[in-house]
């Protein structure tokens, strides 16, 4: 699975897989349980979505954690742009530490905040936002939507929740500025069951979210640490 993924950038995926599994369980942002599994359930569950992203766009991760799924499609597609939104000081070192070992420091920029922190920063306008195990859609859009530009998608990296979320959450992502929701299907035919993905197009430039006491917390929070646990990592 990871060949076919990755191609001939599996010796730089193997090298991050390294990482992940020593310092990153070390540092406390990988499970110690999920180090055998790292590849299924972490690595290729999320290169699969860089088949929906298309070549050349600027991508911005959000809460990022690990590197999940930011460092990895960094790793899978040398022509995008990432840039890595991170607000704990121990996850942007790691962060900081992995691209500059991985030699990806020309096409990934790790910013240490929150969402709403760096909404006027150079972040802002992506083609590409992206988020794995961070919040439900309706707080994730007000914290990613600012970020890409209209006509820009946010990637939700879900699990089996997907359609339930849709279905309570479209009104508020509606308004927004985000178009219907709809749940895309990654790595058909390569993983099982495949990555998925709710996908929002930006239709209308969404006003940046106010943050109320403590609810930056959760774009924080991100698979590779203690929500990289069986349920969120593997479904989302």
């Amino acid at each position: 699975m990871a060949a076919k993924v990755f191609g001939n950038r599996l010796g730089l995926a193997v090298d991050y897989a390294r990482l992940l599994v020593t310092d990153g369980v070390v540092r406390g942002l990988i499970g110690p349980r999920e180090a055998p599994r790292i590849w299924d359930r972490h690595l290729v569950n999320c290169a699969v979505v860089s088949e929906i992203i298309p070549i050349g766009a600027s991508v911005v991760d959000v809460g990022s954690g690990a590197g999940l799924p930011g460092i990895v499609l960094a790793v899978a597609r040398p022509d995008l742009s990432i840039t890595l939104v991170e607000p704990l000081a121990r996850r942007t070192a790691f962060l900081s530490e992995a691209v500059a070992a991985l030699g990806l420091e020309s096409t990934v920029t790790v910013v240490r905040g929150r969402a709403e922190d760096v909404v006027d920063g150079p972040p802002a306008g992506a083609d590409i936002v992206t988020a794995r195990a961070v919040a439900p859609l309706d707080r994730l859009a007000g914290w990613c939507l600012p970020l890409a530009k209209v006509g820009g998608r946010l990637l939700a990296l879900k699990g089996a929740t997907a359609a339930d979320e849709v279905a309570e959450h479209r009104d508020a992502v509606a308004a927004l500025g985000g178009a219907a929701p709809v749940i895309r299907l990654c790595g058909e035919g390569l993983i099982d069951p495949p990555t998925t993905v709710i996908e929002v197009v930006v239709q209308t430039r969404p006003k940046p979210p106010t943050r109320a006491a403590g609810s930056g917390r959760d774009a924080g929070r991100r698979s590779g640490g203690r929500d990289s646990g069986r349920g969120r990592s593997r479904r989302g």
